[in-house]
């Protein structure tokens, strides 16, 4: 019998076009609260500012503004609150208001390519027939970009995108944006110019965070049992939920940090008998530094730029590694001990990657996220990270949604952030537009930043 490598060499991931199916969009609003009720914990909706996206689609159907919703990415549910507040809040604010929008009230948005490889088939032959743009990830993607930026200034629809890249897992943490996003403002800016059009330009920033709807402490208690027995710590009787919490932490990095010193020869000593909590983030960017060098030295790659950054890259020399451009014919022309050999590149190539998955798992993660403000919901978030680094240690599948309990959605939406009025100082040379990009990747930021709720929650008894 023949061992095959668990991951094979594949053609390039190929640009798959929006083909908006008329039926599917005018079937999404009556099924999706269908689907909310049956596949996700979302019961509650809170929406804010609802008005100011009626209007941009009242101005958007008279062709008087284009606009892209460029929405925060905390969970994996967020395309859901997307698609109640597109197709359930916005229609209801308008009859209220009197106004009267065409329907679909909808957008086409970026998903990432790579998506339909752990979401199945059926997702990847959804995701385009209700108006997706597939995107590579990590790459300048010219097919992809080529599509947004049509559509952006000549399609039927506003756009949307998650500028944060990834989901971060944390409702009141905003991870580091990518310029894209600012980027396509301008590019529309632009072709709006050249054709003597006159329509504005926003990029419209929209905060998402979730709360529980009753703090669900006892399937916490539930995962830390499950937690503490996977990385084999013994709690104290009688020991709070946070030490619990803390000690799984401390203990599954330590646990990896003699992984990287012992196999990998990087140098992260464990921690000293009763040193303070407070070095635990220090520990846990050394450690993370340590998994992207790892990678990093795979794939040839110098270290440059933040976290992100790093993995965007690491990523697509992987995917350049696993989805071969010399591929593209079914390998026809590779011998079978060539085609052997690029098999075992590509299985090798996604163990390397694994030390990528692991630094974006923990990227927003600091040990003071749940000391500072102790309520369900960051504890929640905190111990689901540990889960799925476990499970993904283990080499259980880290995608399986954990429900601890129902869930209450707030949306609100900012004051749109106008891209024409900036369009001169991103015109006046290379310099200027880099700079632009980059202040309009800072303002929207910053509304994303001020949209994050610190209302009080829960505390853990």
């Amino acid at each position: 019998m023949t061992d095959r490598p668990a991951v094979q060499a594949r053609p390039p991931l190929a640009f798959v076009p929006p083909t908006l199916d008329p039926l599917l969009l005018k079937a999404l609003p009556a099924a999706l609260p269908w689907w909310l009720r049956l596949a996700t914990p979302l019961a509650d909706f809170r929406t804010e500012h609802v008005e100011r996206l009626v209007a941009l689609y009242r101005d958007f159907q008279a062709g008087k503004a284009r606009f892209l919703l460029a929405f925060r990415h905390p969970t994996t549910y967020d395309p859901f609150a997307m698609g109640y507040l597109l197709s359930q809040a916005v229609p209801r604010k308008a009859r209220e208001q009197g106004v009267q929008l065409n329907g679909p009230v909808h957008a086409h948005f970026l998903y990432d390519r790579g998506i339909p490889l752990w979401a199945g088939r059926a997702v990847g032959w959804l995701l385009p027939r209700v108006g997706g743009i597939s995107i590579q990830r990590g790459r300048f993607d010219r097919l992809g970009l080529r599509a947004a930026r049509d559509l952006f200034a000549h399609g039927s629809l506003p756009l949307a995108a998650a500028p944060e890249g990834g989901t971060n897992a944390h409702s009141e943490i905003v991870g580091p944006l990518e310029p894209g996003v600012a980027q396509l403002g301008f590019w529309c800016a632009e072709d709006l110019a050249a054709a003597g059009r006159p329509e504005a330009v926003y990029i419209v920033p929209v905060g998402i965070r979730y709360s529980y709807i009753d703090a669900p402490w006892a399937a916490l208690d539930r995962l830390l049992d499950t937690l503490e027995a996977d990385v084999g710590h013994q709690p104290a009787p009688g020991g709070d939920r946070y030490g619990r919490l803390l000690a799984v932490g401390e203990r599954l990095l330590a646990q990896m940090e003699s992984f990287y010193s012992r196999f990998y020869r990087r140098h992260l000593p464990s921690a000293a008998p009763g040193e303070p909590a407070a070095r635990f983030d220090e520990r846990l960017t050394r450690l993370l530094e340590a998994a992207l060098q790892v990678a990093e030295e795979f794939f040839d790659l110098s270290a440059k730029g933040n976290l992100i950054d790093r993995c965007r890259r690491i990523e697509q020399a992987g995917f350049e590694r696993i989805f071969r451009e010399d591929l593209k014919d079914g390998g026809r022309g590779l011998s079978p001990t060539e085609r052997g050999l690029a098999d075992r590149l590509a299985e090798e190539t996604d163990l390397r990657m694994w030390h990528m998955r692991l630094v974006e798992n923990f990227v927003a993660v600091n040990g003071n996220y749940v000391r500072s403000k102790p309520t369900a919901e960051r504890f929640a978030e905190t111990a689901l990270i540990a889960l799925r680094t476990v499970q993904s240690l283990k080499g259980d599948s880290p995608f399986e949604a954990v429900n601890l309990g129902k869930q209450r959605v707030h949306l609100t939406v900012a004051e749109p952030l106008s891209v024409r009025e900036r369009l001169a100082a991103y015109q006046s040379g290379r310099q200027g537009a880099r700079q632009e990009v980059a202040r309009l990747t800072d303002d929207l930021q910053a509304a994303l930043e001020a949209m994050v709720d610190g209302a009080s929650g829960r505390s853990p008894r």
